[in-house]
């Protein structure tokens, strides 16, 4: 594709005459792409330092340079055969990261290669989200004031779940013993109930198994997986003697290069890497129109083959699986017994959606529970994976792929702390109308009766059956079972 220039002249008018700071006016932006496509040209990639500079240095925008991003992908769209330069990957990669408004349009050159997605301004030093999280803090301190939480749970004596980078080597290699631990000890579900289970780690996997189609894309999803994951801390406590709480991932903060964060790099200390190469197709996204159907295959796709999860036998599902190779379980409901190895396909494609931009926009751009959840699991039909889908397609494989065996991957339980955790920091930015806040069905297929706050939660030999309203908060929730924060 041959890129014209056009004369500063031209530009400098244009900028001049519509001219506004993206931040103030990005509807204005985006609609100022005609103009430029009217050129049939886009701006010279010699103007990325200047770019680059603006970024770095925290100077506004102006949306002339949204419009080239316009440009460029209007480009694309219509080139399959157009092979950028690094020079324009990093331009374009570069207004990209900074233009919230455009991520729909970002999606839609998926097929172009994972690559495309690098931008070096996403690296992490802190982040509006911890900033988001501390004023919702401050906001809970004061809601309980007058608001005390049930039993005896109090802000001051609540435990605090903490990011995997900030637990000590001792601390990740407890944490990973325990779930080592659960692998081992006997599961307590009867096999006439699961009879593939073959460890109580396998009794969290069937559970999720058999109640997959009531909580996704349900009002159901939020304060079951909340009781889930807290279900399963207790586990490893109580049943493992793990003394620490359970970590997050903060997806933001390795979303550049998730397959060299200390969850997935390999080490003793993580929670093993990257499967190994294995060649195989685009992995579907259901309910996708294209291009926006196909997460870009990674470097891995095999058995993992590093880490303290090398050896991990996966003994329930596929259901619903999206990886080539894996052998189909003996029955259709995906609970016979079916052992083979952890696989994974880490991909920085699918990592996009998980940026620190992405889970922003999600907290502060949706004010009611219905949309908050929706965008947070993903609009696959518009092309976007939300956080929630994003982090399940960064790992990938298999069982990790499957959403109805994705626990069957150690990574799991971290990505859903962190689904739990921007959920706390939404509700803690208006605690008078969020905290028990609830909208769906009871239904993924939409077929469901409208969700209540009576609805009662199911978990099979994993916990009792409480109530959705004894989920919704963290500070003596659950029967005053509940008593924990978020760092």
């Amino acid at each position: 594709m041959h890129v014209s220039i056009i004369p500063d002249s031209d530009l400098r008018h244009y900028a001049n005459t519509t001219g506004t700071e993206i931040s103030q006016n990005p509807e204005q932006a985006y609609s100022a792409k005609s103009t430029l496509h009217g050129h049939g040209t886009c701006y010279p990639p010699a103007a990325v330092n200047k770019v680059l500079n603006a970024y770095k240095y925290g100077r506004p925008f102006n949306f002339k340079w949204v419009s080239l991003l316009n440009c460029l992908l209007y480009s694309f769209r219509r080139t399959n055969s157009f092979s950028p330069t690094p020079s324009e990957i990093n331009f374009f990669t570069m207004l990209a990261s900074v233009s919230n408004i455009l991520t729909a349009s970002l999606f839609a050159v998926a097929a172009v290669g994972s690559n495309i997605y690098r931008a070096e301004s996403d690296s992490y030093g802190g982040d509006e989200v911890d900033a988001l999280s501390a004023a919702g803090l401050a906001k809970l301190k004061e809601w309980t004031s007058s608001n005390p939480p049930a039993g005896n749970c109090t802000l001051e004596n609540a435990v605090i779940r903490r990011e995997w980078s900030a637990f000590s080597r001792q601390e990740r290699l407890d944490y990973i013993d325990a779930v080592l631990c659960l692998q081992k000890k006997p599961p307590t579900t009867p096999t006439s109930i699961i009879p593939g289970v073959r460890s109580r780690y396998d009794d969290f996997v069937g559970t999720h198994i058999n109640q997959t189609l009531f909580i996704h894309s349900t009002g159901n999803f939020l304060g079951w997986h909340r009781y889930y994951v807290w279900t399963y801390e207790q586990a490893l406590r109580t049943e493992c003697d793990y003394q620490g709480h359970q970590p997050y991932w903060n997806w933001g903060k390795y979303a550049l290069d998730p397959v060299n964060s200390p969850l997935f790099d390999g080490s003793d200390e993580s929670l093993s890497g990257d499967g190994s190469y294995f060649e195989h197709t685009p992995v579907g996204v259901p309910g996708a129109p294209p291009p926006f159907d196909v997460i870009v295959p990674g470097n891995g796709g095999g058995c993992v083959t590093s880490g303290p999860f090398k050896d991990m036998v996966v003994a329930l599902g596929p259901i619903a699986g999206t990886l080539d190779g894996v052998t189909a379980n003996p029955t259709p409901d995906g609970l016979s017994y079916n052992p083979r190895c952890l696989r994974r396909d880490i991909s920085e494609n699918a990592a996009v959606s998980t940026r620190t931009n992405a889970t922003v926009s999600l907290l502060t751009t949706h004010d009611n529970i219905s949309d908050f959840q929706d965008y947070m699991q993903g609009v696959f039909a518009q092309g976007i994976l939300g956080v929630h889908g994003g982090g399940h397609f960064t790992i990938g494989g298999d069982p990790g792929g499957d959403f109805f065996t994705s626990p069957g991957d150690p990574a799991f339980w971290l990505h859903h702390a962190n689904i739990d955790r921007i959920w706390w920091i939404w509700q803690n930015q208006d605690l008078a109308t969020r905290q028990n806040a609830i909208a769906g069905q009871t239904h993924m297929t939409g077929d469901g009766v409208p969700t209540t706050l009576e609805d009662d939660q199911f978990f099979q030999v994993n916990a009792k059956v409480p109530k959705l309203k004894d989920l919704l908060t963290t500070l003596g929730g659950a029967g005053g079972e509940f008593c924990y924060i978020y760092q």
